[in-house]
């Protein structure tokens, strides 16, 4: 049985809250155990506000009892996971995770955890459709129309049979219900972009009636702003309309499909302070759109241009872009960096210059995204292994946090002859972290060739032949 190993703690904390609750009223009880924690605490947020500070005891475990929570979803943030949960007045809700695998091996338990299992299991079951999504494409349009209202009925039917069972509150199954429809049509949105992309022949028979679902989406639902399978929605719909508002020709245009291109993300810049007036929702995409639409210029023209469109909505981290802008302009096509100092595992200065010796790959890696380095390094493990005439080297960005950083590599065993930590820097580090998922292409004079390498694109081992055969 799944994680067997936890339910005696469970059951033990749940009757110490259950038996709080009892004569609780409208209380809320939140509490669980964190497995390999990352930090030592848990934080309660509803939007863009942190409620609540939920420190771990020696045992990993947190709680606390709420007077006045309403209604709704809510965030247990674990940085750099979060999840949501849902309670209402009377709830014990409890939360057991293990960091190695934090979404799927989330357990729910408690008064009221139903609601927050289904809607996890919900989250699991969108995150499956992007494998899924995958063979759909290769459908024509009638046939993934009906495969996808059967996957829209059965979560229906779900959500039918345990609502007679539980007997949600009227509230739940209403955002129950959005949250299918809204599954459902996201899953309409990537497959127009997928078989506009690759599959054409299908695009063409696309019935007139197969984006009506479009005018029920409610760009405003705060309630769901927090709830990834929402956003999910929102950033394929504004990806499917940035392209056919550039795709309008009799040709379609290729370069309409390139998510990383500048007139893309300025269309998805403008199209998502006209769609929400919901300042969390807005500004977490706005935010996003930036900083890819400022560390993807390839020149200072375009990071200039995606300012001014920043001035004219009134883009409220103004200050933020700015400082990533100027980051940025170190790091165009054809820059040398040859003279930026850096510190090597030794804790010595040294510069590009003296480091690079040939045909170089440099990617930026923070402590603060685990997921993300580790996928990295191990890519790159690989790469270094096919690829010998060239230098994989890892610059860590977290400047101050030598020591930290030291440890990483050696708890991870990553070779130190190839990584580095940044000397300084002009801006803050959490605008220099946004900068983590950028990969650049250096000559042997450490000149960089590109700026624009995507170490998780497909073609990347193509872009890392042609690099080399320069």
């Amino acid at each position: 049985m799944k994680y067997i190993h936890h339910l005696l703690f469970l059951l033990v904390i749940l009757l110490s809250a259950c038996n709080r609750s009892q004569d609780s009223g409208n209380k809320v009880y939140i509490g669980g155990q964190i497995v390999n924690p990352n930090t030592h605490y848990v934080i309660l947020a509803k939007n863009e506000k942190n409620l609540d500070t939920l420190f771990l005891n020696q045992k990993n475990q947190f709680g606390a009892e709420y007077e006045s929570l309403q209604e709704g979803i809510y965030t247990l943030r674990h940085n750099p996971e979060n999840q949501v949960i849902y309670v209402e007045p009377g709830d014990s809700v409890l939360v057991w995770s293990n960091t190695l695998q934090f979404d799927k091996s989330m357990n729910f338990s408690g008064r009221g955890s139903e609601k927050s299992s289904f809607l996890l299991d919900l989250f699991l079951k969108n995150e499956k459709n992007n494998d899924l999504i995958l063979s759909y494409y290769k459908f024509n349009p009638e046939k993934f129309s009906r495969i996808t209202d059967s996957i829209k009925a059965q979560r229906m039917d779900m959500l039918q049979d345990l609502d007679d069972q539980q007997k949600f509150s009227e509230n739940f199954i209403d955002i129950a219900r959005t949250v299918i429809d809204y599954e459902y049509y996201d899953l309409r949105e990537r497959y127009t972009f997928l078989i506009g992309k690759y599959n054409t022949q299908f695009a063409d028979e696309i019935p007139e009636d197969f984006h009506d679902y479009r005018d029920d989406i409610d760009f405003n639902n705060e309630a769901l702003q927090d709830y990834t399978v929402y956003t999910n929605l929102i950033d394929d719909y504004l990806r499917s309309k940035s392209i056919e508002d550039c795709n309008t020709g009799e040709n379609r245009d290729k370069e309409c499909f390139e998510l990383g291109n500048y007139h893309n993300i300025r269309r998805r810049i403008i199209l998502i302070d006209s769609l929400t007036t919901l300042p969390y929702l807005k500004h977490e995409f706005l935010d996003q759109l930036v900083t890819r639409g400022i560390i993807m210029s390839k020149n200072q023209d375009r990071v200039d241009s995606i300012l001014e469109v920043l001035e004219e909505i009134n883009y409220r981290n103004m200050e933020e872009a700015e400082d990533l802008a100027l980051i940025h302009r170190n790091f165009f096509e054809g820059t040398s960096i040859k003279e930026n100092q850096l510190i090597n595992t030794s804790k010595q200065l040294v510069t590009y210059g003296n480091i690079i010796n040939k045909p170089s790959v440099i990617f930026i890696w923070s402590l603060y995204a685990p997921s993300h380095y580790k996928w990295q390094h191990n890519n790159i493990k690989n790469l270094r292994k096919k690829y010998p005439d060239i230098n994989f080297i890892g610059v860590n960005i977290d400047q101050d946090e030598t020591e930290k950083w030291l440890r990483v590599i050696s708890s991870n065993n990553y070779n130190k002859d190839y990584e580095y930590q940044i000397s300084n820097r002009e801006v803050s580090k959490e605008v220099f972290r946004k900068y983590i998922y950028k990969t650049f292409f250096v000559n042997s004079n450490s000149i960089i060739i590109d700026a624009d390498a995507k170490l998780y694109n497909s073609n990347f081992e193509k872009e890392l032949l042609e690099f080399l055969n320069q």
